[in-house]
C-alpha cells in the first residue's frame, strides 16, 4: 500500500509543480520576481499555520541543529532559487518552453543521487541522461549547427535550466534527510509541518528582497486573474504541493521521484497550449519528447533478479 501511496503523491506533486510555470506566467512582468515568491510563500504559509498549529510545538522541541540546517538548505534550493530562477526565465522565454525545460530535472537528480545518495547509475538511467541533453539542446536549436535563438531567449532557457537544477537538489536533499532520520530513528517529521517550516523559512529569504520592489503599489494594480494566478501559487502548488512531495518522498527513493518528476514538463505543456494559446514548434515537441523520453529511463530501476544476475556475473570472472 505504501508502494502505491508515495507513487501517487508524487505525481499529485509533481502535476501541481507543473502549473506553477502557467500560473507564473500570468503575473510575471507585472509584479516583480521576488515580489510573486514572497505574496504565493505568504499565501501559502496562512493555509498552513492553522493546519499544523497541534503538531507543531512537538516537532520544534525534537528537532536539532542538523534538522534546521536541512530545512534552511530544502527552502534555499526548493522555494527560493527555484522560484527566482524560473520567473526571471519567463521573462524571456515561454511557458511551453520553460515547462519542457524542467524535464532535465530527473536527469540531474539521477546525477545528483548517483554522487551523493549512493544510488545505482544503471544503463537506463545513463541513456535518460544522453537523452534530456540532446532535448535540451535540440529544444536550445543548438543540434542544427548555432544557437537557433536570441541571446535574450536563450538567457531565459538557460535560467530556467537553472530552476531545474535548483529542483534536483531539492529532491536529493530531502531524499538525504529522509534516509537520515531512518537510519538514526528519529521520527519524521509530518508533511504539513515540514512544508510549513519550509515555506516560512523561504519567505524569510524573500522579503528583503521583495521590499525593493515596492510590492504595495505593484498588488493594488493586479486583476482578478493575476490574483487567482497568484492564489493558486501558494495555496495549490506551494501548500498543497509541497505536503504531497514530502508525504511521497518518504516513501520512494530520488530516483523514483526524478521519474516523477517529468509531469511537471508535460503538465506545463498541456496547460500552456490550452490556457496561454502558445504553439510549441516541431523542433520544440522533438526535443520535449526526448526529454520525456529521458525523464521515463533516469526513472527506471531494473528488477532485483536481474540486479542479482549481474553480481552473480561479475563474481564468477
Amino acid at each position: 500500500m505504501q508502494f502505491f501511496l508515495g507513487r501517487l503523491y508524487l505525481a499529485g506533486a509533481f502535476i501541481l509543480a507543473g502549473s506553477s510555470v502557467v500560473a507564473a506566467r500570468y503575473v510575471s512582468g507585472r509584479l516583480g520576481v521576488f515580489t510573486i515568491s514572497a505574496a504565493s510563500l505568504f499565501l501559502a504559509l496562512l493555509a498552513l499555520l492553522p493546519i499544523s498549529g497541534c503538531s507543531m510545538p512537538r516537532a520544534l522541541h525534537n528537532m536539532n541543529c542538523r534538522d534546521w540546517i536541512a530545512i534552511l538548505f530544502q527552502a534555499a534550493c526548493g522555494m527560493f532559487l527555484f522560484r527566482i530562477f524560473l520567473l526571471n526565465g519567463l521573462r524571456y522565454t515561454s511557458a511551453s518552453e520553460a515547462g519542457l525545460l524542467t524535464g532535465a530535472a530527473p536527469a540531474l537528480t539521477a546525477l545528483l543521487a548517483a554522487s551523493f545518495l549512493r544510488e545505482p547509475l544503471y544503463k537506463t538511467r545513463v541513456f535518460g541522461i544522453i537523452s534530456t541533453v540532446a532535448g535540451i539542446l535540440l529544444i536550445q536549436g543548438m543540434l542544427n549547427g548555432g544557437s537557433g535563438l536570441s541571446q535574450q531567449h536563450l538567457m531565459g532557457n538557460l535560467l530556467v535550466l537553472a530552476a531545474a537544477m535548483c529542483e534536483s537538489l531539492f529532491n536529493v536533499l530531502s531524499r538525504f534527510s529522509s534516509i537520515r532520520n531512518s537510519l538514526s530513528q528519529n521520527e519524521e517529521l509530518n508533511p504539513i509541518v515540514q512544508t510549513t517550516l519550509v515555506t516560512g523559512v523561504a519567505l524569510l529569504l524573500c522579503l528583503g528582497p521583495a521590499l525593493t520592489e515596492h510590492p504595495g503599489s505593484t498588488l493594488i494594480t493586479l486583476g482578478s486573474l493575476e490574483w487567482l494566478a497568484l492564489l493558486w501559487y501558494g495555496l495549490v502548488v506551494t501548500a498543497l504541493g509541497y505536503i504531497l512531495w514530502y508525504a511521497g518522498i518518504t516513501r520512494c527513493d530520488a530516483s523514483v521521484a526524478a521519474a516523477f518528476s517529468g509531469l511537471m514538463p508535460f503538465t506545463s505543456l498541456c496547460l500552456s497550449v490550452a490556457l496561454l494559446g502558445e504553439h510549441p514548434f516541431g523542433q520544440q515537441w522533438s526535443g520535449g519528447a526526448m526529454v520525456v523520453l529521458g525523464m521515463i529511463f533516469s526513472g527506471v530501476k531494473p528488477s532485483s533478479q536481474s540486479i542479482e544476475l549481474k553480481r552473480l556475473i561479475n563474481l564468477r570472472h
